[in-house]
């Protein structure tokens, strides 16, 4: 059932009015915590000022009660993040609520022509505010989280973004960056839109020539295995361009934050690669052997 423009304005509502009540309940647990950390480290330090010929039954007691300390601030961290992940959800839900928005009113016919400059602002921002995988502990990163390749059935969904091999003339293809429009599983194919709007390309290719990009940025602290490594052939999005082109993963993102650095292949460079040019995590993916190569 479509979601109208009021019942989808009145849903962000609701869940902007729980996300407000959320962000005063995490700064209460935030400061339980606080509280909990002073208390363990007052502890520890009465501890450690102990004299040597303490009698043991009051050393057993200090023991019990910083082992009392320590339950007590796990148990407000564990509440903190159960209180901050329920924050993330009402985000996310907001999120999917506006670009199924944005998905019916382009099939609507209400799609606006964006300028290259709008574009590329659109596509940064896109980037940057792709959702952060936060894992639990020994949990590892999901599938289309950052270098994290999708399961074998997986379909992507109308709106997502995607890298498509499309037939630009006669002898030459292109790897471009696209958005998803429907899945003809009759046909096993995909319909899917030029992200260029300018182009007003829309292509009908089947699934080996579709490549999902991630739903997820991967934070190399905690899943670092979830990165390219350093050396990995891959493909990038050439910067200021909607191209996808082979390169060479020359740094790897220190923080969450931070682009890749990549080396692309160029022949008008003595080595044979371009001087290195930073690509945010969304748009480096898996390369395809044999397609896509920089003509």
């Amino acid at each position: 059932m479509p979601l109208t423009a009021d019942v989808a304005a009145q849903q962000v509502q609701e869940r902007l009015r729980a996300l407000h009540r959320l962000i005063y309940d995490i700064e209460a647990e935030r400061g339980r915590n606080e509280q909990c950390i002073e208390q363990i480290l007052r502890g520890e330090k009465a501890a450690d000022c102990s004299p040597l010929n303490e009698d043991s039954s009051s050393s057993s007691q200090q023991q019990m009660q910083l082992k009392s300390l320590y339950k007590a601030g796990l148990t407000a961290a564990e509440q903190e993040e159960k209180v901050l992940r329920s924050a993330l959800s009402r985000i996310y839900e907001i999120r999917a609520i506006k670009n199924e928005r944005r998905i019916q009113a382009r099939h609507a016919g209400n799609k606006e022509t964006i300028g290259c400059g709008a574009l590329m602002k659109m596509l940064l921002s896109a980037a940057q505010t792709l959702p952060l995988h936060v894992g639990r502990v020994g949990e590892r990163a999901p599938p289309l989280c950052g270098a994290v390749p999708a399961d074998a059935g997986h379909v992507a969904r109308p709106g997502d973004a995607v890298a498509a091999l499309v037939r630009v003339s006669d002898k030459e293809e292109n790897w471009i960056l696209a958005e998803v429009v429907s899945w003809l599983p009759a046909q096993g194919k995909y319909e899917v839109d030029d992200i260029d709007e300018e182009q007003k390309n829309r292509h009908v290719l089947s699934k080996r020539r579709v490549v999902p990009l991630p739903l997820m940025r991967a934070d190399p602290r905690t899943d670092e295995q979830a990165l390219f490594p350093k050396g990995a052939v891959v493909m990038a999005l050439y910067p200021q361009t909607t191209c996808f082109y082979r390169a060479v993963v020359n740094r790897l993102p220190s923080s969450a934050a931070d682009p890749y650095e990549v080396l692309f292949e160029d022949s008008s460079y003595a080595d044979g690669y371009s001087p290195p040019e930073r690509v945010a995590q969304r748009y480096v993916i898996a390369i395809k052997e044999g397609k896509g190569r920089a003509t």
